[in-house]
């Protein structure tokens, strides 16, 4: 599995996830080997549009550097008040273009409202930005969402479950599913709020550092298809920083049911999901240690493995 969506939460650029997940899927680009940065969801410091949003782009940068000599591209693309139109054309291109893009890190609000100004603005077209999102997906091209990029590409913002005045309505590249991001214990009731307020999606507790890698489409019959699995990355050992790595700490990425069940994943299983379109139906199973057990009685399935299952319905 490839993956079209990546949804993650981290303290550094831990090796596992940016260079087996990003870097070396830019890499293998059929096109190009590019990433774009989008650091639009920083907010403006004493006035200054670009400060926050340059230092949110060199997190990645410094990173992405050491692979130039292996043809890696990487630019950003910096909001401003004062965007042209051959300023937002030239992040249509690359929106359309680049092998992987990447929501940053910010303020969730911010960057998803910028996302969706960009496309009334210029085009007349408020949901042009996941539209372009929605396409790349159909065409196998990655995007990732980190820390308020993976609240993005959601269903929902999380705030959304605290009754926000902002528009909290995501992308959906993770169909039906809502993170809270930096997760640690202490944090379990967010996750049930979020469940119990928004039963028709999942909700997962990304703690550093973690992620769900997603692929979704649909399936001859007309059902919708998901296949997410679950990314526990302990790669990054620098002791100094060993207090923030929670994967690192035993923390696993946890879920609560809207009905206050539990379940935690390790990373090493994957959850399956069928749906008709009109969400009356709704099938999900978990594949861990050679087992496929039934999401909703958490016991032994009739399956033997996700393609039985998605072959099946």
């Amino acid at each position: 599995m490839r993956g079209t969506c990546l949804v993650y939460s981290s303290h550094n650029r831990s090796e596992y996830i940016h260079n087996e997940l990003i870097v070396q899927r830019a890499l293998q680009g059929q096109n190009n080997k590019r990433i774009l940065v989008l650091p639009m969801s920083q907010t403006p410091q004493n006035g200054d549009e670009r400060n926050r949003q340059e230092y949110e782009y060199g997190t990645f940068s410094w990173y992405f550097r050491s692979y130039e000599q292996y043809g890696l591209e990487y630019l950003p693309f910096f909001w401003s008040s004062m965007l042209s139109r051959k300023d937002v054309d030239q992040l249509w291109y690359h929106l359309f273009t680049a092998e992987v893009v990447i929501l940053a890190g910010g303020n969730s609000e911010t960057g998803l409202a910028r996302y969706k100004a960009l496309g009334a603005h210029f085009d007349g077209e408020p949901g042009k930005f996941g539209r372009l999102l929605h396409e790349r997906q159909s065409r196998g091209l990655l995007t990732v969402g980190f820390s308020a990029g993976a609240d993005q590409l959601g269903e929902n913002l999380s705030a959304a479950a605290w009754g926000s005045d902002e528009d909290t309505n995501a992308f959906g590249l993770a169909r039906n599913v809502m993170t809270t991001l930096h997760h640690e214990p202490g944090r379990e009731k967010e996750l049930v709020k979020i469940a119990q307020n928004f039963p028709h999606c999942m909700a997962f507790g990304l703690p550093n550092d973690s992620g769900l890698l997603v692929e979704q489409g649909m399936l001859p019959s007309g059902n919708l298809w998901q296949v997410i699995r679950f990314v526990i990355d302990t790669s990054w050992n620098l002791e100094s920083d060993h207090w923030h790595i929670k994967t690192r700490q035993g923390i696993p990425i946890e879920h609560y049911y809207s009905d206050g069940r539990h379940w935690s994943f390790y990373g090493h299983e994957a959850l399956t999901r069928v749906q008709s379109q009109d969400m009356r139906y709704q099938g999900a199973w978990v594949a861990a240690n050679g087992r496929v057990l039934d999401y909703w009685s958490q016991e032994p399935s009739q399956f033997g493995s996700i393609e039985h299952i998605l072959g099946n319905h």
